[in-house]
C-alpha cells in the first residue's frame, strides 16, 4: 500500500504516526526524513526525485510511505502518481501557501496562486502582473530574483519571500523586487507577490481571484465619447484571442484600449502599444474608468516590440499588414486583426508564412431595438498556432514602457521606459 504523508514542521497527526509506524519502507527529501522520528529498523530512501526513486519498488505486497512538504494534492505529488497508475492515500498537512499567507498576516480565499515550476515562469510572471496577490510556487530557475527581473520596476510590487517554511532554516523576508534580484536566497518555497493598495482584497463567497466578468462585448458608450469598435466585432475578437490568467495580450492600435481593457477583465495581462497621442490619451481615461490593469506603451509596434513581454495573444486594430508581420514574427498562439479588403490576402498569406492556421470572416449586424441602418461590413482576420509553441521567451529588457509623445506644441518628455498607467506605489508590507 501506498502512502503520501504531508509534513509542515508541526507534530505529525496520530494518523500520520500510525503509517510511519507500520511502514516498511519511507522514502522522502534528505531534509525530511531527518525530521520524522522513524524506527531504527524502517527501510528509508533519502532522494531529491522522490518518483525516480519508486521506480521498481512494489507497493502491493508492503506498505511504503512518501514524505513530502504541505498538502501533496495541492500542487503536488499526488497528481503525479495518480498518472503513473497508482493509488496513493493521502494525509495533508497545511499547505505551503496557507503557511504563507498566515506569515503575512493576510487573508488567502482571494489569492490567485500558481506554480513557476516545470517552465511555468513566464506564465507566473503574466500572472503577477494581473493580479495583485499571487502566491508562486517557486523551483530551480524560478524564484524571487526571476520573478523580480520580470517584474521591476513598472510593475510595482512587494515580495514576502518564504523559506522553509516548517523547517530549521525556515526564513520570511518581505523585500521590494530590486532588492530580491540581488540577495542570496536559499531554496525559497513560495512567494507571495502583492499590490499593497489592494492585498486585503474584498469579501467573497468562493476561493480564488475574482470571477470572469458577467458580460463582455461592452457597448460603444462604456468607452467614451468618440469612434470605437462595435460590440458584435469586439465579442468576436475576444472569443477569437481567448485571454485568461497567464496570458500576456498586447492590444496594438485598438484606438480606445477597450479589446485591452475587456481582455483584463478576463484575467490576462496586457499592454495597449498605439502611436497615435489622442489614443493613448482616451486608453488611459478608459483604463482608470474601468479600473482595468493595463500598461501603455507609445509608439510604433516595431520599435516598441523589442522592449515588451512576448505575447501569448495579439489584437492589431490599425497598422496593417506590417504590424501584423511584426507580431506574427513573435510566435504568439492567437493574432487576431481587422482588415481592409485590399488586405484580406496579404495578412493571410502572412499568417500562413508564419505557421499559423488562418481565418476571416466579413462581419455585419444590424441593430433592431431602437431600429437603425446596418452598420458598415468589417472584416476581422485571425490565426492560430499550435499551443504547444511557445512564445518568443522574455528578456531581461521585457518590460511594458509608456513613452507618450508630447501634445503638439509641447517639448517632448525624456525617452526611456516610464511607469505603466495602472501602476501603484511600491511599498513593503509591515510584518504583523
Amino acid at each position: 500500500m501506498l502512502t503520501v504523508v504531508g509534513c509542515d514542521g508541526s507534530p505529525l497527526s496520530e494518523a500520520a504516526q500510525a503509517v510511519l509506524g507500520s511502514a516498511a519502507l519511507v522514502v522522502g527529501e534528505p531534509a525530511l526524513l531527518e525530521r520524522l522520528p522513524l524506527a531504527p529498523d524502517v527501510g528509508k530512501v533519502a532522494a531529491t526525485d522522490v518518483l525516480e526513486a519508486l521506480q521498481g519498488v512494489d507497493v502491493t505486497e508492503q506498505d511504503v510511505v512518501v514524505v513530502v512538504d504541505g498538502d501533496p494534492g495541492y500542487f503536488g505529488i499526488v497528481r503525479e502518481l495518480l498518472e503513473q497508475g497508482h493509488a496513493p492515500d493521502a494525509i495533508p498537512a497545511t499547505p505551503l501557501v496557507a503557511r504563507a499567507f498566515a506569515q503575512a498576516g493576510l487573508p488567502w480565499e482571494d489569492a490567485l496562486v500558481v506554480s513557476a515550476r516545470g517552465g511555468h515562469l513566464r506564465q507566473a510572471v503574466n500572472a503577477c502582473r494581473a493580479h495583485p496577490k499571487v502566491a508562486v510556487l517557486t523551483g530551480p530557475g524560478a524564484g524571487p530574483a526571476e520573478l523580480a527581473r520580470a517584474l521591476f520596476p513598472v510593475t510595482p510590487r512587494s515580495f514576502v519571500v518564504c523559506e522553509d517554511l516548517g523547517g530549521p532554516r525556515e526564513r520570511v523576508v518581505y523585500v521590494r523586487p530590486a532588492e530580491a534580484t540581488t540577495r542570496p536566497w536559499n531554496n525559497p518555497d513560495v512567494v507571495l507577490v502583492l499590490d499593497n493598495r489592494h492585498a486585503l482584497g474584498e469579501a467573497s463567497w468562493f476561493a480564488g481571484p475574482r470571477r470572469a466578468p458577467a458580460g463582455w462585448g461592452l457597448n460603444e458608450d462604456a468607452f467614451g465619447d468618440g469612434p470605437g469598435m462595435r460590440p458584435d466585432v469586439r465579442a468576436f475578437v475576444l472569443a477569437k484571442l481567448g485571454p485568461g490568467i497567464g496570458d500576456m495580450v498586447w492590444d496594438v492600435e485598438s484606438g480606445d484600449g477597450s479589446v485591452g481593457i475587456e481582455c483584463a477583465r478576463f484575467g490576462a495581462a496586457v499592454v495597449a502599444i498605439d502611436r497615435d497621442y489622442a489614443a493613448c490619451r482616451r486608453i488611459r481615461e478608459n483604463v482608470r474608468l474601468h479600473g482595468a490593469k493595463v500598461a501603455m506603451a507609445s509608439g510604433d509596434v516595431q520599435s516598441a516590440a523589442g522592449h515588451l513581454p512576448g505575447p501569448d495573444a495579439v489584437f492589431v486594430g490599425r497598422g496593417g499588414p506590417g504590424a501584423v508581420r511584426v507580431c506574427a514574427q513573435l510566435r504568439p498562439s492567437r493574432l487576431v486583426a481587422l482588415s481592409t479588403p485590399a488586405d484580406v490576402r496579404v495578412i493571410l498569406d502572412i499568417l500562413d508564412e508564419q505557421g499559423f492556421t488562418p481565418g476571416a470572416v466579413r462581419l455585419q449586424a444590424t441593430r433592431l431595438t431602437p431600429p437603425e441602418e446596418p452598420g458598415d461590413p468589417v472584416i476581422v482576420v485571425w490565426g492560430e498556432r499550435d499551443a504547444r509553441t511557445p512564445a518568443r521567451r522574455p528578456s531581461r529588457t521585457d518590460r511594458p514602457i509608456e513613452t507618450i509623445p508630447a501634445p503638439p506644441g509641447e517639448p517632448a518628455g525624456p525617452a526611456g521606459p516610464r511607469r505603466p498607467a495602472a501602476a501603484d506605489p511600491d511599498v513593503p508590507p509591515r510584518k504583523p
